[in-house]
Parts: structure tokens; C-alpha cells; sequence
């Protein structure tokens, strides 16, 4: 089990740097989009970092790959897709697409009882369009303190300081695209100031 573990993770490297290549991307460019150092992206790469969870999924995500694609999970031969839920500070992320590149598509639910409660504002680069299924979705956005309710939707640059979390006694459920920098979603880029975005045509 260990040999198989140590090869799994030995694998990681090589698969990172064939999906930033076939991305055109710099470990510049990657490092901007997931906040890890180029050198930490460098070593990850070279076999040199041993790969853990911290690191692996703000490159799968970047990357537009699951966990299971990074790593080499064996396939199971059953030809539909598994979406595998990820949970990671208290948000639990389901990817809804499997392509790497373009806009990414993702499920994600925080519950009522989240340790994410406090505000705790990140930066990276690319583009965010929401959807709120169910529950209340607070979205932190620089200077703004905003509700969501189900059916609204917001979009953003992410660029710009941003923090999520369930507001009320209900888990929240909502939708999200993300894009690299200057991908955008079929709504228009807007400033929203007192009311929450309007519901998209």
C-alpha cells in the first residue's frame, strides 16, 4: 500500500507540469492564480515537494481537474462521471466540469455550522460568476457586505479582496464559473453598492 501510495504521489509532478504546458502558462502565471511560490511550484513539479492537500487543490482547480486526475486514481471502468465532493475549510466543493482550461463550473455548500464565520478576505487572480440555489450566501467583497438569496446571482473579479459564508439557521447551496483573468461569464462586469445583484435574464 505504501509502494502504491509513494508511486501515486511520485506521478504528481510530471502531471502538473504536462497541464501547465498544455495550458501555455508560466509558474509565474500559476503562482498568481493559486497564491503557491513559483519555487514551491518549481520543486512540485521537479518530484523535489512531496504534493499535499493544501497545494493540490488550488492547482486542481486552476487546472480545471479533479483530485483524482492530479494524483492518478485508478478508473473504474464505469463510463459516466463521479463528481467526488472535496471539503476544505469548512466548504464542501463538488467540480461539475472535468476539462482543463476555460471556465470552470462548481457545486458548492457550506453548512449552517461552518467555522467559516469570520470574514477572512483572499486574493488570486481570475473572474467569478455566483448563483445561489438554496439558503443564504453572505459574500464579503472589498467594501461590501452582501446577501444573497436563493435565485440572485453576483460576479467579480477576484482580484478584488472576497469571502463567503451561510448566513442563518440553513446550509447554503450555490453555483459557481470561474475563469482566469479577462474569461468572462455571458453577464456584463458591474458595481453593486446597496442592494444585492439582480437575478440574471
Amino acid at each position: 500500500m505504501d509502494d502504491d501510495l509513494d508511486q501515486a504521489l511520485d506521478a504528481v509532478g510530471p502531471r502538473l507540469r504536462a497541464l501547465r504546458r498544455q495550458r501555455e502558462i508560466t509558474l509565474a502565471d500559476l503562482s498568481t492564480a493559486t497564491g503557491i511560490s513559483v519555487s514551491t511550484l518549481s520543486r512540485l513539479e521537479s518530484g523535489a515537494r512531496r504534493p499535499n492537500l493544501e497545494l493540490l487543490l488550488p492547482l486542481a482547480r486552476v487546472h480545471g481537474v479533479t483530485l483524482d486526475e492530479l494524483v492518478g486514481a485508478p478508473p473504474t471502468g464505469d463510463p459516466r462521471i463521479h463528481l467526488r465532493p472535496v471539503t476544505h475549510h469548512g466548504m464542501t466543493m463538488v467540480p461539475l466540469t472535468r476539462r482543463a482550461g476555460g471556465i470552470q463550473a462548481y457545486k458548492l455548500v457550506i453548512p449552517a455550522g461552518s467555522p467559516r464565520r469570520e470574514p477572512d478576505l483572499k486574493t488570486h487572480e481570475g473572474y467569478e460568476w455566483l448563483y445561489v440555489l438554496n439558503g443564504r450566501l453572505r459574500i464579503v467583497l472589498g467594501e461590501q457586505d452582501l446577501v444573497l438569496a436563493p435565485g440572485e446571482a453576483a460576479e467579480f473579479d477576484t482580484r478584488v479582496p472576497h469571502w463567503f459564508g451561510a448566513i442563518g439557521t440553513e446550509p447554503v447551496e450555490f453555483l459557481s464559473l470561474f475563469g482566469r483573468q479577462g474569461e468572462r461569464a455571458h453577464l456584463r462586469a458591474r458595481s453593486t453598492t446597496k442592494h444585492p445583484p439582480e437575478r440574471p435574464d
